[in-house]
Order: C-alpha cells, then sequence, then structure tokens
C-alpha cells in the first residue's frame, strides 16, 4: 500500500528513484554527467533539502535553484523537451512510489517550477 510523502525519508526515497530513472534517458543524462558533471552522492542531499524545503517549509535549503540551471543553461542549452522529460519522469516515480496530499503538493510545484524555468530559460 503507498502512503503519502511525510518525512525527509520519504524524499530521499523519491528523490533516488526519480534520479535512478531521469539518468537512463540519454538526453538527461547529458547534462548531468557531461556539462554539470554532478557528483549524484554529493547532489542528492541537496535536492532532497529543495524538496523538503517545497514540501515541508523547512529552511536547509540555502541555494539559488534558478541560478544554478541558469549557469547549466549557459553552458548547454535546457530546452522544452529537457523540461517535458523531467516533469513526466517526476510524474511517473512519484506515483509508482506515494499516494496523498503531499504527493499532489509535490507535481503542483513541480509543474510551477518546470513553467517558471522554462519562461525564464527558453528563449
Amino acid at each position: 500500500m503507498k502512503t503519502d510523502i511525510s518525512n525527509r525519508e520519504d524524499i530521499l526515497i523519491l528523490m533516488k528513484a526519480f534520479y535512478d530513472q531521469l539518468l537512463l534517458d540519454k538526453k538527461m543524462a547529458y547534462l548531468f554527467n557531461d556539462v554539470a558533471k554532478i557528483d549524484m552522492e554529493k547532489h542528492l542531499p541537496i535536492i532532497v533539502d529543495f524538496w523538503e524545503m517545497v514540501l515541508f517549509q523547512t529552511s536547509g535549503y540555502q541555494k539559488n535553484v534558478m541560478k544554478v540551471h541558469q549557469l547549466l543553461n549557459e553552458k548547454s542549452p535546457i530546452t522544452k523537451e529537457h523540461f517535458d522529460i523531467w516533469l513526466r519522469t517526476f510524474n511517473e516515480i512519484i506515483d509508482e512510489k506515494f499516494e496523498g496530499d503531499h504527493v499532489i503538493i509535490a507535481k503542483q510545484r513541480a509543474l510551477s517550477i518546470a513553467t517558471m524555468m522554462q519562461i525564464k530559460m527558453i528563449r
């Protein structure tokens, strides 16, 4: 039986599964591996901090998420297709793992984030 996202551990489970799946997509993997050169062990706690802030109004995330992605976009353009893959994968993984009110909020926030980033980055 699926449960709602209720704590940091749940977010970690979600983000690990999400990035594991996302990195299987060649169109996305190169952004993380070749362009951003992300060390997932270091990145995962940061992204968990971000989503914990988004879902539970914590204060652990201290970076500027937009600035981080704008810098990445300058190195290699992030396209509408990238955002579509990101959002589709996020929704698939969250639906596979969880259900409940925080799931609905997470999906709404993911759509808002993707939309805002596209508006600011795609010319």
